[in-house]
């Protein structure tokens, strides 16, 4: 196919879909052009910024026709910073694009076409972070590294992250901005702020990723904020992309939070995975036992499980539940998470889990239910194998990527029939979404 357009040019576009990121897409000659911040029904002029042999990118000019979907963004820098794309967009349509980028991999990839459920969306959807990680730098920025670079866009107000996280990290680096490390000269300490939340409890946790393990004199600090239950210097000298190292120094406090989620109480350490949006989690994880259609005399593999949390919703309807998790300290949070809400019908195991789960099973653990709550890259080819050699009678599939999660059904099909599959809205304004895949034995 000749390509319509050469980059620069400028040409009015109708925009007629939605791409994976919550783009526009408009089509010349049934070559796609990717337009960002365009919604469906608009009629604009646009710059063409790069040209591929499928398909080409486009920036704004001009809105000609604006959607009546369209709204004023609240927000001054979320088209550098990139973490809220879709601010631009009504929320109630955001769940419509989510929900139909869902089913178009249904229809692309899957055999059953099933109609996806609508996204279950949040009530009110702004500040909903329980975590954030502030780059900080030597003239006093504290905000969110703009999209593909190091380059640090200054926060003023953020509507995801709390109010109070973007409060600590702004007087860490007004009072403290002596010690912050440049990454030109390679010299100074503080590298990254990282706050971590209780939405229920109000506990706060600081942890200061730097070069070294300088301390502080923070009696003032925690005056200022008396949320903070623990602060915590986590030593990372590498220089990666990678923000945690393993090395925590608890230089106040006892190393941890806790939060209630349902009624369920769970501990939370530095590096340990917790879903970043509690309310929306809730009712994730409540749609995934009740999918489960769990009974008495179930045995549950949760697997991925973290700090515990989908094991413990699911033990007070099962008789066992086995969890698995790769992160060591995960699973002594998850072992304490046990004793806190007085459980004693779970087991957790540390370890990769395509070679724990089959240890397990090899070892005559025979589960008739199992939960996956993989990480972004999905199943591995190993414990795909060994779900559909058990037959299960329910598999409860929790994902954060849909193209991996339908990958991941298109061979599970085999075996399972997939009955349901829910988008729930854990990432407001983002172009992110979470669903619950049912799939039952065929």
């Amino acid at each position: 196919m000749d390509i319509p357009i050469k980059k620069n040019d400028e040409l009015d576009v109708e925009i007629i879909d939605y791409g994976v990121d919550g783009e526009g897409i408009a089509k010349i000659n049934g070559y796609t052009i990717f337009v960002m911040g365009a919604l469906k029904n608009e009629k604009v002029k646009v710059h063409i910024t790069k040209v591929q042999k499928d398909y080409a990118f486009a920036k704004i000019v001009e809105i000609i026709t604006p959607s009546d979907k369209r709204k004023q963004a609240n927000c001054e820098t979320y088209k550098r910073c990139g973490g809220c794309n879709l601010r631009h967009i009504d929320y109630e349509e955001t769940l419509k694009i989510k929900q139909e980028k869902v089913q178009n991999l249904v229809n692309k990839m899957l055999t059953n076409k099933i109609e996806v459920c609508n996204t279950i969306g949040m009530k009110n959807p702004i500040h909903y972070r329980n975590k954030a990680i502030y780059p900080i730098s030597q003239d006093k920025k504290v905000g969110i590294f703009a999209q593909r670079s190091h380059e640090i866009i200054p926060i003023s107000k953020c509507m995801i992250q709390t109010e109070i996280s973007q409060e600590i990290a702004k007087y860490i680096v007004e009072n403290w901005k002596d010690t912050i490390y440049d990454e030109k000269t390679k010299k100074g300490l503080l590298r990254n702020i990282m706050i971590r939340e209780g939405f229920n409890t109000k506990e706060v946790m600081c942890v200061l990723v730097q070069n070294g393990e300088k301390t502080y004199d923070y009696k003032d600090f925690i005056k200022r904020f008396p949320q903070i239950k623990t602060i915590i210097i986590n030593v990372n000298k590498k220089d990666t992309n990678v923000v945690l190292s393993k090395e925590n120094i608890v230089i106040y406090g006892n190393g941890y939070i806790t939060d209630m989620l349902g009624d369920y109480k769970f501990k939370i350490s530095p590096n340990s995975f917790y879903q970043i949006n509690p309310i929306q989690t809730e009712i994730l994880y409540n749609l995934a036992i009740e999918k489960a259609d769990l009974k008495k005399a179930d045995i549950v593999c949760d697997l991925y499980c973290g700090i515990g949390t989908i094991g413990i919703f699911a033990s007070k309807y099962v008789k066992k539940v086995y969890g698995i998790e790769i992160v060591e300290e995960a699973i002594k949070d998850a072992n304490e998470n046990l004793k806190l809400n007085n459980i004693e019908n779970v087991e957790f195991i540390v370890g990769d889990t395509e070679k724990a789960f089959d240890k397990l099973l090899k070892n005559n653990v025979k589960p008739n239910v199992v939960f996956v709550d993989p990480p972004r890259k999905g199943l591995d080819t190993t414990t795909i194998e060994n779900l559909c050699n058990l037959k299960l009678e329910r598999l409860i599939y929790i994902s954060c990527n849909p193209a991996t999660l339908m990958r991941d059904l298109q061979k599970l099909e085999k075996i399972y029939n997939v009955n349901s599959i829910t988008p729930v809205d854990n990432f407001c304004y983002t172009s992110h979404v979470e669903c619950v895949t049912s799939l039952h034995l065929k």
